[in-house]
């Protein structure tokens, strides 16, 4: 694999920590600002909206320069956006930054999927999407429980200054290590929705939008749930999200290697037993061991989505993959925001911290189906297409001579 690939997944790590160190941190920053739990949970959804709405925005932009050079320009909007939430003096500001930082986000995973791809065999665009994605998911082994511990012991804004150090490496990475690409040539906007009228396209984005939803709305409130209902220590949430993020590295992995040899299939596994697992989290989180395997599975289930979704968005859109690459980036956040909005209302109305890991499994479920229609539309569609083949074409009418 070209080192290239190294320099997308340092910038992922940077970005991965930043995206999910925060859930814990939610208790901290709550009390810090004098704000609920639930409220606090709007530094997810505020970051989650504003990488859906910069995805579009920030990839349009990116076809007027070079795609290294919008690499590195993303990785300076992220480490600004850091800074800010570090220095934040109120909530309000907090959450700026917090939005700010996430306008890099989606374009950063969008363009460098493209970028991934193009560097290796059609037969190896998975494996080479998920080694990107793999700074993500180690950010969640390495990066996520070390900005906890640091966050808990020296104060949560460390932990942002420490993330925007992360993005400056991200950005020294990729000045080193990408190679200088040309501006994409003939790229129209025009061209790039035309992409979205493609069913296929549309499919995968709801089922990442649904199924990875499914994961956030179980592990935005992980930090209470694990303290109050499994009865953990606030030390343990460290260790926890350890074990999470190998779920994440491990199902990452797995996802990209199937991808290449059975992309539904692999949808279907992991899709179905994210369902059945978050459903079993409102038990097993009373009970420690449990609880803690039971988190490391939904990391796993949860990732082995990613490169199978994002593959079959690149496939659908191939004509024009860079826009709806970032968009589908989007959707992962979309999701992300859904879920972490409606695990506050449903601890909100005092169901409890479990209560967010049934919604979890309502969307993983919603995903699951749409798997199923998706294999159907694209089976119907095939079969449309051989007896289209196999139809005599009319013969071409004889010459006529005078």
């Amino acid at each position: 694999m070209p080192l290239a690939l190294l320099a997308l997944a340092i910038g992922a790590f940077g970005i991965g920590t930043t995206e999910f160190v925060i859930m814990g941190l939610l208790p901290e920053v709550a009390a810090d600002f004098g704000v609920t739990v639930p409220t606090a949970g709007l530094l997810v959804t505020g970051y989650a909206l504003g990488v859906v709405a910069g995805a579009p925005v920030m990839t349009v932009l990116g076809t007027k320069v070079s795609r290294k050079r919008m690499l590195m320009l993303l990785m300076g909007l992220f480490i600004a956006g850091n800074l800010l939430c570090a220095a934040a003096p109120v909530f309000g500001v907090m959450l700026t930054g917090r939005i700010v930082a996430s306008l890099a986000h989606g374009a950063f995973f969008g363009i460098g999927s493209v970028v991934a791809a193009g560097l290796v065999a059609p037969q190896k665009r998975a494996g080479a999407i998920a080694l990107m994605f793999t700074g993500l998911t180690v950010a969640n082994v390495v990066g996520v429980p070390l900005g906890t511990f640091i966050g808990q012991n020296a104060g949560w804004r460390t932990t942002f200054v420490v993330v925007a150090g992360l993005g400056v490496l991200g950005l020294l990475g990729v000045a080193r290590l990408v190679p200088n690409m040309p501006k994409p040539g003939g790229v129209r906007l025009r061209h790039e929705l035309a992409a979205f009228r493609n069913a296929q396209v549309l499919l995968a984005m709801a089922m990442t939008v649904l199924g990875f939803g499914g994961v956030f709305a179980a592990v935005t409130y992980v930090a209470p749930m694990m303290t109050e209902v499994a009865g953990f220590a606030d030390s343990s949430v460290t260790w926890l999200l350890v074990l999470f993020g190998l779920g994440m590295v491990a199902g990452n992995l797995v996802g990209g290697r199937f991808a290449d040899r059975a992309l539904m299939p692999m949808l279907y596994v992991s899709l179905g037993g994210l369902t059945l697992v978050l459903a079993l989290f409102t038990v097993t989180a009373h009970h420690k061991v449990a609880a803690a395997l039971t988190l490391a599975l939904i990391g796993a289930l949860g990732f082995a989505t990613v490169p199978p979704l994002q593959k079959r968005v690149l496939d659908h859109a191939h004509g024009a993959p860079t826009l709806a690459s970032a968009v589908n980036i989007g959707a992962f956040n979309l999701g992300n925001a859904l879920a972490a909005w409606l695990g506050g209302l449903v601890i909100a109305a005092g169901l409890g911290y479990t209560a967010p890991n049934w919604v979890g499994a309502l969307l993983a479920g919603s995903a699951l189906l749409l798997a199923f229609l998706s294999a159907v539309l694209q089976r119907r569609d095939e079969a449309h297409g051989a007896r289209a083949a196999q139809e005599p074409r009319p013969a071409a009418p004889e010459p006529v001579h005078l």
